[in-house]
């Protein structure tokens, strides 16, 4: 164990008394990169006297590595194979390391993954095999959130507003004739705005159908709200939850593309956010209490990033839900809670109390 790859080798502090994390970045998605950033930003954050971190990045083609750390290139840098071991007398991590294997024994999981494999109750379904300890939603809060038609079915029988949509499965076919334009066209359950289209005229769509298929074979289809995007950053377990600012979204064009920017922490082409947002204190609350409805009536726990519309006449219209949102410098999660006063440095040290108290009821 002495020459295992985590912090305590790279910096010689004793790992006596600390919490052993595996932070899991990368993945399958086609939001890899943007979770290599976001493993970054949480090891910047972490208090390496409190937690003694193994980061486990994920390849495209789904290979685990133990490796030093999420820097860019982590592919290329000294990795050993590992694994998270499903047996749950394990209780951690299994290392190919100079053709034996070791098992390094986890207190919990930060999973830092994003979209497929990360959001959807995948790598939540491993973990509880594993019976470890994991940070953010369960298999069927995280299955049913990255579902936008299923979150949207969910949240409605809670009173909650929902756009208008229609669902389509692989071979089914569409008349174009039966939509009012515009409307957006989305994979169903897919991160970001990957593959997502607004379709202005029905000879779009389509072609705007087909780019949504390359995602996912569920298309969803919705009608486009007239409004402003705005987003609240929910933290905690039900009924203790904690609200961070409310921020806006202000567009000079076209629609919100969240990480399709070939430089993302320059900012956007067409988009700037603003948080806090420019709203009043009552609609301020408002927001916030609706988000909290809407993480409850999905059972999240954990964190989570709700995403809504605000309409002219004060409506608030569920957008959707990120059960494992961004963690870059520019992400929206860490900068609405630094607006309501908590550094993203205690925002983990919360998370990881919650994930542990779970573990204890």
């Amino acid at each position: 164990m002495d020459t295992m790859i985590n912090s305590s080798n790279m910096k010689g502090e004793s790992s006596m008394n600390r919490l052993k994390i595996a932070i899991i970045f990368g993945g399958c998605s086609e939001e890899h990169s943007v979770s290599v950033k976001s493993a970054q930003e949480v090891a910047k954050n972490l208090d390496l006297e409190k937690y003694e971190p193994y980061y486990i990045g994920i390849t495209q083609n789904g290979v685990w590595k133990l490796c030093h750390f999420p820097e860019a290139n982590w592919e290329n840098s000294c990795c050993l194979p590992a694994m998270l071991a499903p047996d749950s007398g394990v209780h951690g991590l299994i290392v190919l390391e100079q053709g034996k294997y070791k098992m390094i024994p986890l207190d919990m999981v930060f999973p830092v993954l994003h979209g497929k494999f990360g959001e959807d109750g995948a790598i939540q379904g491993l973990l509880e095999l594993s019976c470890i300890p994991y940070v953010g939603c369960d298999i069927q809060s995280s299955a049913l959130s990255m579902d936008k038609s299923l979150a949207y079915i969910v949240a409605g029988n809670a009173r909650i507003a929902t756009p208008n949509f229609w669902t389509f499965t692989e071979n089914e076919d569409m008349d174009p004739d039966r939509f009012i334009y515009p409307v957006f066209v989305k994979p169903a359950r897919s991160g970001s705005s990957f593959g997502v289209t607004k379709v202005c005229r029905e000879e779009e769509l389509l072609s705007a159908v087909e780019i949504a298929r390359q995602y996912d074979s569920k298309v969803l289809i919705e009608e486009a709200v007239v409004g402003s995007e705005v987003g609240c950053a929910i933290f905690g377990d039900d009924p203790d939850l904690t609200a961070g600012e409310v921020d806006q979204i202000s567009l000079s064009h076209g629609f919100f593309r969240i990480h399709q920017e070939s430089e993302p922490e320059n900012g956007s082409e067409n988009s700037t956010i603003i948080v806090p947002a420019d709203i009043s204190t009552e609609m301020r609350l408002h927001i916030q209490e609706t988000a909290k409805a809407i993480y409850r009536a999905l059972g999240c726990r954990g964190l989570a990033r709700v995403d809504m519309f605000l309409k002219e006449d004060g409506e608030v219209i569920l957008n959707e839900v990120n059960t494992l949102p961004g963690m870059t410098s520019y992400s929206r999660f860490p900068r609405m809670m630094a607006a309501a006063g908590l550094t993203f440095a205690e925002v983990i040290d919360r998370i990881v109390a919650l994930t542990l108290e779970g573990k204890r009821r």
